[in-house]
């Protein structure tokens, strides 16, 4: 593993705190999502971001690369959040064998569907499927070996409360998966420095950084730190300040 790619980038966000809150969006947030401060960024739309075919992302191996750099191994139980269409759900389902399990989650009633068809006809009884929310991914907790959060963060509404219920479900020595490209938020990426702040600050520690161009991206490893902060210590990470404290790293991923 690279870890000195990770201190490198965990010693230069420690200027991405914000240092104002950021102006609420219209409208009411969920009243969930309220004890948590808002992103001072962008969100992307939902589903706009479309991926080549399954059968081109396999020819560049891109599946196998993630599973080996997330030491995927049989019997381990892992959960896919935004999951889609399924493209990690069952190559997941293949890797981890029938002695483990695979958790697909979307917020999206449509993709659910879907999703459960293909499990249903490709026949995998390793994998379940659940509804998520916006705010929460609704994991059980002390339940998975990894999981995987793949060119979807970016879409996140509510990071913070996202982070946080999401931190109880690792088992120890579990390990969050974090697959994007360093662009803004608003054009499906995150700068790697704003969402290693992100994190950082709801209770989880940078274990893996690298630059993939073989993901065309970057690949992310986070592990759960000895505890989480309670919700009205978040402070909110600065997108611009990210922006800044990468250009002075020496630019981005790609």
């Amino acid at each position: 593993m690279r870890r000195a790619a990770s201190f490198a980038l965990c010693a230069s966000f420690a200027g991405v705190l914000a240092s104002c809150e950021p102006v609420p969006p219209e409208g009411d947030r969920p009243e969930s999502s309220r004890e948590f401060p808002l992103p001072d960024r962008p969100v992307s739309d939902l589903g706009s971001n479309q991926f080549s075919t399954e059968t081109a992302r396999d020819s560049r191996g891109e599946a196998q690369t993630v599973m080996d750099f997330a030491e995927i191994e049989p019997g381990m139980t892992v959960a896919d959040i935004g999951a889609g269409e399924g493209y990690y759900t069952v190559r997941l389902a293949e890797r981890v064998g029938a002695e483990g399990r695979v958790l697909a989650q979307d917020i999206d009633d449509d993709a659910i569907v879907r999703l459960g068809r293909r499990v249903e006809r490709e026949r995998f009884d390793n994998v379940s499927i659940k509804l998520g929310a916006p705010d929460d991914p609704r994991l059980p907790d002390d339940s998975f070996d990894r999981v995987f959060l793949v060119h979807m963060y970016h879409e996140v509404e509510e990071p913070y409360a996202f982070l946080w219920r999401m931190w109880p479900a690792l088992k120890e020595g579990g390990m969050v998966i974090v697959v994007d490209v360093d662009r803004p938020t608003d054009r499906h990426g995150i700068n790697p420095f704003l969402l290693a702040c992100e994190f950082e600050q709801v209770g989880f520690t940078l274990d893996t950084f690298r630059n993939a161009p073989e993901l065309a991206g970057y690949y992310a490893q986070f592990r759960r730190a000895a505890t989480r902060p309670e919700p009205s210590t978040i402070e909110t990470c600065s997108g611009s300040a990210a922006q800044a404290a990468n250009g002075a790293a020496g630019g981005g991923s790609n």
